[in-house]
């Protein structure tokens, strides 16, 4: 909750800075718009990988997109405000090695808990509006530099898996043993989707570059301070954080 507290209180003073400013810099006059595309690389993840995680196997980057449209107001030679809305798809695909890594999976249609060590697969998608906050720094006549928090509302979401060729211990370290094989009908399966957050917050810093005229690319880095799940969601121990890099094309509107 506290962080919360402080991405908001932070895009709170921000918007009031510039409110104030306004005024001075021109009014909505100098408002700059700018239309953008990007594909965005990376995963969700806890930080730091846990010891019961020995070894990742395989990553997949999944089609993930971005467009959407930003506004910048300048408020003095150097310095600006951008916000705007952002249509985006963050995914991967993992295969990692696990031993006695806490784990919820159903085989067959029986549910059960317990340390499992073997072969996870693991599929994550999320599509969302995004609604970026940032402080802009014009650096020369053709580079911005850009940072700032940013908050995502989740529209659709999944989080599944399988859990094979291992065994599960259940309940316990010393638990009943069950085994799971590497085909279909003897493996275990996950789905979270419906546990997963419908809202989170993060931090995102990045540079645009006008190349030609409006056209210009960029690049970002975008942190989630919040992870995938809620607080108390206690299935998965770790808390896994979307972090994610875009790069992108631009064009100025206006």
């Amino acid at each position: 909750m506290m962080r919360k507290f402080y991405i908001i209180s932070i895009g709170m003073m921000v918007l009031t800075f510039a409110a104030g400013s306004t005024a001075k810099a021109g009014g909505l006059d100098s408002l700059q718009l700018k239309a953008r595309a990007g594909y965005n690389i990376g995963g969700t993840a806890p930080i730091p990988l846990p010891e019961t995680i020995r070894s990742i196997e395989s990553y997949s980057l999944t089609p993930s997109f971005m467009v959407g449209f930003d506004a910048a107001l300048p408020l003095n030679r150097h310095w600006g405000l951008m916000t705007g809305l952002h249509f985006e798809n963050k995914g991967m695909k993992t295969e990692v090695t696990t031993k006695a890594y806490y784990m919820e999976v159903v085989k067959g249609d029986q549910q059960m808990a317990g340390l499992f060590t073997g072969h996870v697969e693991q599929k994550v998608k999320q599509w969302m509006l995004t609604v970026p906050v940032q402080a802009t720094f014009q650096l020369g006549r053709h580079v911005t530099l850009k940072g700032g928090p940013y908050v995502s509302f989740l529209l659709n979401k999944e989080f599944s898996g399988i859990s094979s060729d291992g065994y599960l211990r259940k309940d316990s370290p010393t638990g009943f043993k069950i085994l799971m094989g590497d085909k279909e009908g003897e493996w275990a399966t996950y789905d979270f989707d419906d546990d997963m957050r419908s809202v989170q917050f993060g931090i995102g810093i990045g540079a645009d570059w006008q190349v030609y005229r409006g056209l210009g690319i960029s690049a970002d880095l975008n942190w989630g301070l919040t992870g995938i799940f809620p607080g108390d969601f206690k299935t998965v121990e770790q808390t896994l954080y979307p972090i994610y890099g875009t790069i992108g094309v631009f064009y100025r509107l206006k």
